[in-house]
C-alpha cells in the first residue's frame, strides 16, 4: 500500500492477543506495522482461552498458518451442572461446530501468544514502550505521532489502541471513565490434572449460588480452571485471600472441582477483579481507532473477549487492505464491528448477572432456564455467536443459509 511517496504505516500499542492479530493481518494488508509494548517481557498469565469456531475461522482467513489446533485441543463436550455435579444441560457445541467445518480450540494463554508471535515474525516489537499519549495534524491524512514515557516517539499513519481495558488511546480519544464491576471475584490457574470426571476436550461449568466454577482441558493433561465468587467491588479488585479461602467456597460442591483446587499450588492462583464498561460509540478519530479490550471490554460469561479481539484485528486488516483514504477506512471498520461487539458486551453482562444469582428464587430459575430451553433456540444463539460474520476464503459460515 503506497502513501506520501512510500508504504503506510501502522503503529499498534498493545502486544496482546488483539495487538498481535492486528499486526499479522495489517502486513497482509500490506501496510509497514510497528508494535509497542508497555510491559518490558512478554509473560502471558497463567489462564487457558476457548478460542472458539468464529475466531478461528477469521484467524483462517489471514493465510498466515496460524494453528491452534497443534497446540491446543479441540472442544469435544461441553456441559453445565449444578455445584454438587448433576446435569443441567449439555450444549450443543460439537453440532454446531461440526456443521460450521470450524473447530473451537482450548487453549493457554501462553500457548495461543507463542503461536501469534510465530505468525507475526519479522515484525518489529518494542517492548517497555509505555505510550502517554498522541497527537495528530490538522488534516487526519497527515498521520499521527506517539509519545512514550522516556521521551520516544513513533509516527505512522494510522494507530491502534490495542492497549488493553486502561488504554491510553482510549482515554486520550474520550476522557476519563468509570468501570463497571460484575461483583465477584475471578480466581484462575492452569494446573497438571486427571480425575475420571474431566475429559479430554471438555468444558464443564458447575453453578452454585454467587458462584461459579469452570474446568476445561488444555491438552497434554492440563486443567484450566476458573471460579466465582460474589463480593464487594473494593476487595475484588484488590484480593489478598489465600488458597483455603478458595477451597472454603466450594465445600461440599463435586468431588473433581474440590481436587482441582486442591492439586494447584497456592502461588499458581491468579486472582482478578470482572469488570467492563458502558459500550463506547465511537471507537476513533482521524488516523486513531481502538480494538479488542481497549474499546469494547466485555465480562468473560461468554468467553468471547479474545474472540472479539481477533475478528476486530481481521476486520481491521480487510478495511485498511488498498484504501486510499485509511482514516475513512478506519470508520468502514469501526461501522461493521460496532452491532456485534455492542451485542456481546450486552450479553455477557446479562447472562453473568443471570448466573452468578445469590437469589432463593432466581436460582430454580435460572437453572430450569437453560435445562428446558427448546433445542432449536439454543443452537441458534450458539450458531450466530459461533460464525464468522465476514465472507471470504476460511471464514466460518454456516453450510445452509
Amino acid at each position: 500500500m503506497e502513501r506520501n511517496g512510500g508504504t503506510a504505516k501502522a503503529i499498534v500499542l498493545g502486544a496482546g492477543i488483539g495487538g498481535l492479530t492486528a499486526a499479522i493481518a495489517l502486513r497482509g494488508a500490506g501496510l509497514d506495522v510497528e508494535v509497542y509494548e508497555r510491559a518490558g517481557e512478554l509473560r502471558a498469565a497463567g489462564s487457558g482461552l476457548s478460542v472458539m469456531s468464529n475466531a478461528i475461522g477469521a484467524l483462517d482467513s489471514l493465510g498466515a498458518g496460524i494453528d491452534l489446533a497443534r497446540r491446543g485441543t479441540a472442544l469435544e463436550s461441553y456441559h453445565v451442572r449444578t455445584a454438587r455435579g448433576r446435569l443441567i444441560r449439555e450444549f450443543p457445541f460439537p453440532e454446531i461446530i461440526g456443521r460450521l467445518g470450524v473447530p473451537s480450540v482450548l487453549i493457554t494463554r501462553a500457548d495461543l501468544q507463542a503461536a501469534l508471535l510465530e505468525a507475526a515474525d519479522g515484525i518489529p516489537l518494542t517492548l517497555g514502550a509505555a505510550a502517554t499519549g498522541f497527537e495528530t495534524g490538522a488534516d487526519p491524512r497527515d498521520g499521527v505521532r506517539v509519545r512514550f514515557e522516556d521521551g520516544s516517539e513513533a509516527h505512522g499513519d494510522v494507530l491502534i489502541g490495542a492497549d488493553g481495558f486502561n488504554s491510553v488511546v482510549r482515554r486520550q480519544l474520550v476522557g476519563p471513565e468509570d468501570s463497571r464491576d460484575s461483583g465477584y471475584v475471578c480466581w484462575l490457574a492452569v494446573v497438571p490434572f486427571s480425575h475420571p470426571r474431566f475429559a479430554p476436550g471438555s468444558v464443564t461449568h458447575y453453578w452454585g449460588s454467587g458462584k461459579r466454577f469452570g474446568m476445561v482441558d488444555m491438552g497434554g493433561g492440563r486443567l484450566y480452571w476458573w471460579g466465582t465468587k460474589n463480593m464487594p467491588a473494593e476487595r475484588s479488585a484488590d484480593w489478598r485471600g489465600d488458597k483455603s479461602e478458595i477451597l472454603a467456597a466450594y465445600a461440599g460442591w463435586a468431588d473433581e472441582v474440590q481436587e482441582a483446587i486442591r492439586a494447584t499450588p497456592e502461588e499458581s492462583v491468579i486472582a482478578v477483579p470482572s469488570r467492563d464498561r458502558a459500550f463506547l460509540e465511537r471507537w476513533g478519530r482521524g488516523p486513531v481507532t481502538l480494538l479488542g479490550d481497549a474499546a469494547h471490554p466485555m465480562l468473560t460469561s461468554l468467553g468471547q473477549g479474545s474472540g472479539m479481539a481477533i475478528e476486530d484485528a481481521v476486520v481491521l486488516g480487510r478495511a485498511l487492505k488498498g484504501a486510499a483514504d485509511l482514516p475513512r477506512a478506519l470508520r468502514r471498520y469501526e461501522d461493521e464491528r460496532r452491532e456485534r461487539t455492542r451485542a456481546m458486551v450486552a450479553a455477557s453482562r446479562g447472562i453473568s448477572t443471570f448466573e452468578q444469582s445469590e437469589d432463593p428464587v432466581r436460582r430454580p430459575v435460572r437453572d430450569a432456564y437453560f435445562r428446558f430451553m427448546p433445542e432449536r433456540k439454543l443452537v441458534r444463539t450458539l450458531e450466530d455467536s459461533l460464525t464468522f460474520p465476514l465472507a471470504g476464503p476460511g471464514a466460518a459460515t454456516p453450510a445452509a443459509a
